[in-house]
């Protein structure tokens, strides 16, 4: 048995964990999963590479809780380790990346800038437990070992016989002021908001599933059950999937699952995938907006491989497409930043432009491809677009294309059909083409009457931020002015001789 002290210098660091961050331990959790992913999918790749001379087969997860003795167990099949190996990883290498992560971090605990949290890792475990132990039996042919900590700097390391299994389990002896985290609801929340779609199943108590009856069975047959694995979460959401390998139905079924509370389908959505000059993966989709600008609820959700980091997007996402809901998943957008760091992050810029042009593309393609099913849904649109056409230049530059002007008959014009269609009637004197527009086609009728008595187009715009967009089309565009059909008389709105009263 070995004893020893994990670093004398840094006896704080154990009270340190405890206050850090108060509010935010249950991202123990999270920390530790993650942690027997990567030795799962460390052994994956050894295998894959004829380095590990052992079965991969199907390993998961288990995540347990023993209420009598007030543990919480995480157990993976993955690479494990060895007596040497815990010496350096757990009280080497993971002790200073969680020294390194306080002190980075000590004074900005409550912080809630800093997105994420990630780099804790195996120290976490501390946040939540007055001691905690490590069994782990590696897949190289060595005893397994047991490694116990109570919190203090003291640890002890010996060889066990209680692990025959490949891989490590951690046991958290769960403190009394935590024991909110032995309740399976709890557990339960955390590993559905952070592991929902982990790419490795993560087994977690288990449920009754009942057996189909043979087609010959009588009426009054009663179907046997049996106790399965309760697999919480997706190891292969649909973002990890290629485009051309999934059905829109696949996609409304991955819509669902992110957002359990939402009844209507989404309009459409976009599938990401770019691995130069950074990783990103996801699929953002359009819900039905009308001129709802609520963005509070059922946010677009950040992950980085697979682990749930934040729906606080703002800063990644452009500020337009915030009304928008889905996943992004990026291991190259920097987490233990404040959000104005990451706003100035060359990479994050990158990866704001690509989604940028995604949407303008989708959008292009889309009224291509079938122009009347793209004007059906303008309305549920348009708030987006237009607010991309106000706030985002490169958005703009685009829009043209397949920004849509509808008028009160119905008609719906792109801006090329929309001046070829009015410049005879509706050039002024001056030579600048005048674009009459309502905000209601109701309050305003007897006016947009006048108009159309005259043989003019008079289109309807009626969504919140109309004014802002009407401002930037008159700056962007040559000798084009907005008038509101009831600003004055009919034969005031385009000059074209001297103003009749």
């Amino acid at each position: 048995m070995t004893k020893g002290n994990i670093n004398v210098s840094v006896e704080n660091i154990f009270p340190l964990i405890k206050k850090f961050l108060y509010s935010d331990h249950e991202i123990f959790l999270r920390e530790l999963i993650s942690n027997a992913t990567d030795a799962t999918l460390k052994l994956k790749h050894l295998t894959s590479i004829g380095e590990a001379k052992v079965e991969y087969g199907n390993p998961k997860l288990e995540v347990k809780i023993d209420k009598e003795n007030k543990t919480l167990h995480i157990i993976d099949q993955g690479i494990g380790m060895t007596g040497e190996e815990v010496e350096k990883y757990i009280n080497q290498v993971a002790f200073s990346g969680a020294e390194e992560f306080l002190e980075k971090y000590k004074d900005s605990a409550k912080d809630s800038g800093i997105i994420g949290h990630f780099g804790l890792g195996f120290y976490s475990a501390f946040m939540v437990a007055e001691k905690v132990e490590i069994l782990t039996k590696s897949y190289k042919d060595e005893p397994a070992v047991r490694w116990i900590c109570d919190g203090s700097p003291e640890f002890t390391l010996e060889e066990t016989a209680d692990k025959t299994e490949r891989g490590t389990e951690i046991i958290l002896h769960i403190a009394e002021d935590s024991v909110e985290f032995l309740e399976e609801g709890k557990i339960r929340e955390l590993l559905l908001k952070y592991n929902k779609f982990m790419p490795v199943p993560i087994k977690f108590g288990t449920k009754t599933h009942t057996l189909p009856l043979p087609e010959d069975a009588p009426e009054d047959s009663v179907a046997e059950t049996e106790e399965v694995d309760n697999i919480i979460n997706n190891p292969t959401p649909a973002w990890t999937i290629a485009p051309s390998e999934l059905t829109n139905e696949d996609y409304m079924k991955f819509y669902h699952e992110l957002y359990p509370m939402q009844f209507e389908e989404p309009l459409f959505n976009i599938h990401l995938n770019v691995d130069y000059p950074f990783n990103l993966t996801g699929i953002l989709f359009f819900p039905k907006l009308s001129n709802n600008l609520n963005i509070e609820k059922d946010k677009i959700q950040l992950y980085q491989n697979q682990v749930f980091v934040t729906d606080e997007v703002k800063g990644i996402v452009p500020d337009f497409l915030m009304l928008l809901r889905g996943v992004i998943d990026s291991p190259d957008i920097p987490l233990n930043v404040s959000r104005s760091y990451l706003q100035a992050d060359g990479a994050v810029k990158k990866i704001s432009s690509y989604i940028t042009k995604k949407v303008a593309d989708k959008m292009s393609s889309l009224i291509n491809e079938n122009r009347e099913d793209y004007e059906k849904k303008w309305n549920d649109i348009k708030v987006v677009i237009e607010y991309g056409i106000v706030t985002e230049e490169k958005f703009a530059e685009k829009a043209d294309k397949f920004t849509l002007y509808p008028t009160t008959d119905g008609k719906y014009f792109l801006w090329n059909e929309l001046e070829e269609k009015i410049k005879l009637n509706q050039t002024d004197k001056d030579g600048n083409l005048v674009v009459l527009y309502a905000s209601n086609a109701d309050e305003q009728h007897s006016y947009i009457q006048s108009a159309k008595d005259k043989g003019y187009e008079v289109l309807l715009l009626d969504s919140p931020i109309i004014p802002h967009v009407i401002q930037k089309l008159e700056t962007s565009k040559e000798k084009i002015s907005f008038v509101r059909v009831d600003a004055d008389h009919i034969n005031n709105l385009i000059k074209k001789d001297e103003p009749i009263i």
